[in-house]
């Protein structure tokens, strides 16, 4: 297992009163060169990724994802200063110190902004613990790989079990609130306002339009891809079929919805663009004028 980088080991407080940061720690053991390379061929690793690993270790993990990819940057921190240097000497000895570097510090101070794939083999309490800053600061559509632990209620996308466990998961977009759009539909504004629930990948949603409302389903969310589906009856136009596909960016979504009027014989693509909202009407008074 990988050292953390920690603030402090276990340890009586120091004699200035200052006491230790971090109760827990994980010791290092060096990381099976076969899970490694497991690890990062479910990453799938492209040219322009930036693999960081959290608590770097002898730093094997960057080490081998630029031995795979000859194009990709690395970093990796660790809080055992003999680690950190021995690991750049092996970047400089293997002819790749212009891509990867190691530095001594704490796993919970790296910028993780720049990072496209995050690599972590710590006690499960730690990649836990790691978890809010990842999803704070990575981008929507980093890849995480783990080696054995989990991510705790925060479900993998992709597992390779065997011989040993190693984990992908995908950070997904924030999607959680409420979402208005308009669909031009048969010469006719027609107005959406959804409400979604989020957790983690996993995401839940209704929407209303008129006095009527419904479920959206098949919510799907990878990294920025949002798609969905609604089945839903429009006043004067009937039973419609839309299937929704776009990007999330902030506090938008651009992409594109697929509608099938009736009687259905053909969809017909329409631009969509959604934009998160403080305030839904969703809740306005429905009245009891029900068609």
């Amino acid at each position: 297992m990988k050292t953390l980088c920690l603030t402090a080991l276990l340890g009586f407080a120091l004699q200035t009163g200052v006491a230790q940061a971090q109760e827990r720690f994980s010791p290092f053991v060096p990381s099976d060169q076969d899970n490694v390379e497991r690890m990062l061929k479910l990453a799938q690793l492209k040219d322009d990724d930036v693999v960081v690993d959290l608590g770097s270790g002898d730093g094997r993990i960057v080490l081998t994802a630029a031995r795979m990819n000859k194009k990709l940057r690395g970093f990796g921190v660790d809080i055992d200063e003999k680690l950190v240097i021995e690991s750049n000497a092996a970047a400089r000895a293997q002819g790749v110190a212009d891509r990867v570097q190691f530095f001594h510090r704490n796993a919970f101070d790296a910028d993780l902004r720049e990072a496209t794939v995050i690599a972590m083999w710590l006690w499960p309490e730690f990649q836990i613990l790691l978890r809010p800053m990842i999803l704070a600061q990575a981008r929507p559509g980093t890849r995480i790989i783990t080696n054995l632990w989990d991510l705790g209620s925060w479900k993998p996308d992709v597992e390779d079990l065997e011989p040993a466990r190693v984990s992908l998961w995908v950070v997904p977009a924030r999607v959680e609130g409420n979402w208005s759009w308009e669909l031009t539909i048969d010469g006719r504004p027609i107005a959406y306002s959804a409400i979604t629930e989020q957790h983690f990948q996993v995401v839940e949603g209704v929407v209303r339009t008129g006095n009527r409302r419904e479920v959206l389903q098949d919510i799907k969310l990878r990294g920025e891809d949002i798609s969905f589906t609604l089945m839903l009856t429009i006043d004067k136009v009937g039973f419609v079929r839309h299937a929704f596909r776009g990007k999330v960016h902030g506090d938008t979504i651009e992409g594109t919805a697929s509608v099938s009027l009736p009687p259905h014989e053909k969809t017909i693509e329409l631009p969509w663009r959604a934009t998160r909202t403080a305030t839904s009407a969703y809740f306005d008074p429905t009245g009891t004028n029900v068609e």
